[in-house]
């Protein structure tokens, strides 16, 4: 039987942390062991971590300062390395959700059914307080079940790490997460796609908060220009990262002329030399746009760059 390891990654949750450890007591699959690395919290969520020793298998870490989720999580996963053989498996936690109580067991049995390397559930999503404000996040947030690869190098990504479960052997090939990288579970994504592929199941496994603390939550907070910036810092990273080395030729230079196109849309006002590189590359570049009738001001939209979208369209 497959060992399974569960990260987890701590920051000032003291508000929510003892309802999601308890929900990791309450699971009818049992982890085998429990990484927490705290990320120089300066609240009680170290004395709180400490208090569930006696109730789960739980190996604590304690940085100093804080490096963020990125690296709190790249740490947790390189410490959970050593426990575990190819084919065991490995769940993300964060501090401030509450997991279904057949969540492990739920995802094992699928990930044990087919040979993807990562698998991901859905959530009902829940308010500060508690309450169930949404049955399905992905029906909140408007997420695909399936994203191709080109979609995932230039930055959209369907998975949300707190609902997924992944083999093992997937920590050769992601370990450590590249500094470049904005959110970890995208960096995962992108190499379970890679590998064996990733596949989505309907079924709800978490009950995924959402309040004014989210480390990652609906939407963003960065403007316009921000968002290429970081679609930009995240093609680069995989450009430079030796993943790159696996991708196809076709996939290659698909990412390549993707940098070559944020760049040119940051620094030009008009860019018609994309035109049909766009329209060919549509439903990569643009994923979310089903409806054939916005493909026209999509495509014409597409082709502007941040000079005159900053200065005329209202954004920044």
């Amino acid at each position: 039987m497959a060992k399974i390891g569960i990260v987890l990654a701590t920051y000032n949750g003291e508000k929510y942390l003892s309802q999601m450890l308890d929900s990791l007591v309450a699971q009818t699959r049992k982890a085998d062991f429990i990484i927490a690395v705290d990320d120089g919290s300066k609240d009680n969520t170290p004395a709180i971590l400490k208090s569930y020793q006696d109730r789960l298998p739980i190996k604590l870490t304690f940085l100093e300062k804080n490096s963020g989720h990125r690296a709190a999580f790249s740490k947790a996963l390189e410490l959970a390395q050593p426990q575990l053989c190819d084919n065991d498996l490995i769940a993300l936690a964060d501090q401030d959700d509450i997991w279904l109580p057949q969540k492990i067991e739920t995802l094992e049995k699928e990930i044990e059914s087919q040979k993807a390397s990562l698998v991901f559930g859905d959530a009902q999503v829940i308010d500060a307080q508690g309450n169930i404000i949404e049955q399905s996040w992905r029906k909140l947030g408007s997420i695909q079940k399936k994203l191709s690869l080109k979609s995932l190098l230039t930055g959209f990504t369907n998975v949300t790490g707190c609902m997924t479960l992944f083999r093992a052997e997937l920590l050769k090939r992601l370990l450590p997460i590249p500094e470049g990288v904005p959110v970890h579970d995208q960096w995962i994504a992108l190499c379970a796609s890679i590998e064996n592929g990733i596949a989505a199941i309907d079924k709800p496994v978490i009950q995924y908060r959402i309040h004014d603390q989210n480390a990652i939550g609906i939407g963003h907070t960065h403007s316009w220009t921000g968002n290429l910036k970081l679609n930009l810092q995240w093609a680069k990273t995989i450009q430079g990262a030796a993943i790159y080395n696996s991708l196809s030729a076709e996939e290659k230079k698909f990412l390549n002329r993707y940098i070559s196109y944020i760049q040119a849309r940051l620094e030009k006002p008009f860019i018609p030399s994309y035109l049909f590189w766009v329209i060919r590359n549509m439903h990569s570049i643009y994923p979310h746009i089903s409806n054939c009738t916005k493909f026209i001001p999509v495509i014409a939209y597409g082709i502007l760059g941040a000079p005159i979208i900053t200065r005329f369209g209202g954004k920044k």
